[in-house]
């Protein structure tokens, strides 16, 4: 009995995909939702699991573009054609088949970690680690042999390998991101403007109650419950930057979807936590955890990356001080975060140390005025530095 595996749809505006992997071998048995392959599209890699069990017969190598339903394997169960015993070849259809690329030199990557742009529970002082470059081949490096009559201690010419390039194809999801971000800046008139927030109360309340909202909810709680909550109540103050442009017409969207930067391997994702305003710091978090996992395990369907009305971006995990967003086309708006350094600052007329973060708003000035973008960072500033609006809800 013969089962097809086909390509499953994996969200309304996606018709096509790349194999990236076959995460099992040919003639492997494989039992029912397990999972098969990972799948690149546009904007996600997904893991497909197996419809059935049975013993894998491969039809589409790893690298080739394929379309939703296309057929890619095959799954025989016992009833099937008999394998014979011993070692079990590859057999792929000529018509099919396609040619192997030749083995890189390079090392395996490792496996894909997603760094959460906006999860900030570990940045209070030192930012976190880079996340690991897309591709990033480990050169060859020899010695160059010297020349016959080469002068003592004159410089050696270096070997021709140590000056060689790598071409490889760019990931779907980085072309999409690529695409996007040259149309929001053809298309949109962007501007950024800057301020800085006093964290001290937060890191405090972080501190102080850590312990009794994990024991009460299940869950730390970070620093990006927070700008989620601000963001929320200063869109409502501020609802030219929860809108849109659409040719002649501006959309303003009276629901606040906010979307989350996060970095992984591959390239950035940006999946949307729903009506982000009704839900408690407990309740962000745990979206927020939960969207970073699935993200590393490349669980996240398409859908849950699409139809953001504003973005947060937090390059300070990675230790960035200062840098200017390019709003997620076609949001009208995105706040950047970065990281939080000890610095002197003038309270009451004296000096005092305090947790400083550098925050900057990038919005689309064809319908977001300065003024506004100013008075809703600084509504932001205000919110962060007196954080008992904003209820913790233990």
């Amino acid at each position: 009995m013969k089962t097809e595996v086909t390509v499953p749809s994996v969200g309304e505006s996606i018709t096509s995909g790349v194999i990236v992997s076959w995460l099992k071998h040919n003639g492997d048995e494989v039992q029912e939702g397990e999972n098969l392959f990972e799948l690149e599209t546009d904007k996600a890699v997904l893991e497909i699991p197996s419809p059935a069990a049975g013993t894998l017969r491969i039809l589409v190598e790893e690298g080739n573009e394929v379309s939703i339903g296309q057929t890619v394997a095959s799954l025989e169960s016992e009833q099937g054609v008999a394998e014979p015993s011993g070692e079990i070849k590859e057999d792929v259809p000529p018509s099919t088949a396609t040619e192997k690329p030749a083995e890189s030199t390079s090392p395996a990557p490792a496996e894909e970690e997603a760094e959460v742009v906006a999860n900030t529970t570990k940045q209070e002082i030192k930012p976190e680690s880079p996340a690991t470059p897309l591709v990033e081949p480990e050169m060859a490096r020899s010695e160059p042999s010297e020349t016959t009559g080469q002068a003592a201690g004159a410089d050696k010419i270096p070997a021709a390998e140590d000056r060689r390039s790598v071409r490889v194809p760019m990931t779907g999801i980085r072309q999409r991101t690529a695409e996007r971000l040259v149309q929001a800046k053809s298309t949109a008139a962007y501007l950024t403007t800057f301020n800085e927030i006093d964290m001290q109360k937060v890191v405090e309340i972080r501190a102080h109650y850590k312990t009794d909202f994990q024991k009460e909810h299940g869950i730390r709680i970070g620093f990006m419950s927070f700008f989620v909550k601000a963001c929320c109540q200063g869109l409502k103050e501020f609802p030219d930057l929860n809108a849109q442009v659409d040719g002649q017409e501006i959309i303003y969207n009276h629901f606040y979807d906010i979307g989350v930067a996060i970095s992984i391997e591959r390239g950035l994702l940006v999946p949307v936590i729903r009506n982000a305003d009704k839900l408690h710091f407990a309740e962000i978090e745990a979206a927020i955890a939960d969207l970073a996992r699935r993200a590393q395990e490349k669980q996240l369907s398409p859908d849950e990356l699409t139809g953001g009305t504003f973005t947060i971006t937090n390059g300070g995990v990675f230790g960035s001080l200062l840098s200017t967003p390019i709003p997620a086309y076609p949001q009208s708006a995105i706040l950047g975060m970065h990281t939080i350094k000890k610095r002197p600052v003038v309270i009451d007329d004296q000096i005092a140390i305090r947790p400083m973060m550098y925050v900057a708003l990038t919005y689309d000035h064809r319908i977001i005025d300065g003024r506004q973008a100013v008075s809703f960072l600084i509504r932001i500033k205000e919110y962060i530095e007196d954080p008992d609006k904003l209820l913790l809800e233990l």
